[in-house]
């Protein structure tokens, strides 16, 4: 038996309008997700919002100044000399 009989064979045993049907519902589905797109992600980036607020401006600045000093910290820690720490701690006194 060659495999295209055996593939009608087959065919013929499966019924034809649910898989029709789950194909349009299917696209049907696909189709309004794509037109409904902005407002979907809208809805999401605002449970993210609920859920991780944004840090405020003076949060963020604190934030930054805080991981800068660190580096700066872990820069001094690994210089090579004492010259090069000397230096490292004017730059970070000037801001």
């Amino acid at each position: 038996m060659s495999f295209t009989a055996s593939l009608f064979q087959t065919s013929a045993n499966v019924p034809v309008m649910p898989v029709i049907r789950g194909v349009i519902g299917l696209s049907a589905f696909a189709g309004l997700a794509m037109f409904f797109k902005p407002l979907l992600t809208g809805i999401a980036r605002a449970l993210v919002l609920v859920v991780r607020p944004r840090l405020t401006k003076e949060e963020q600045i604190a934030r930054r100044q805080l991981r800068d000093a660190k580096l700066m910290q872990r820069m001094i820690n690994s210089s090579q000399g004492p010259s090069h720490a000397a230096e490292l701690r004017a730059m970070m006194a000037r801001g």
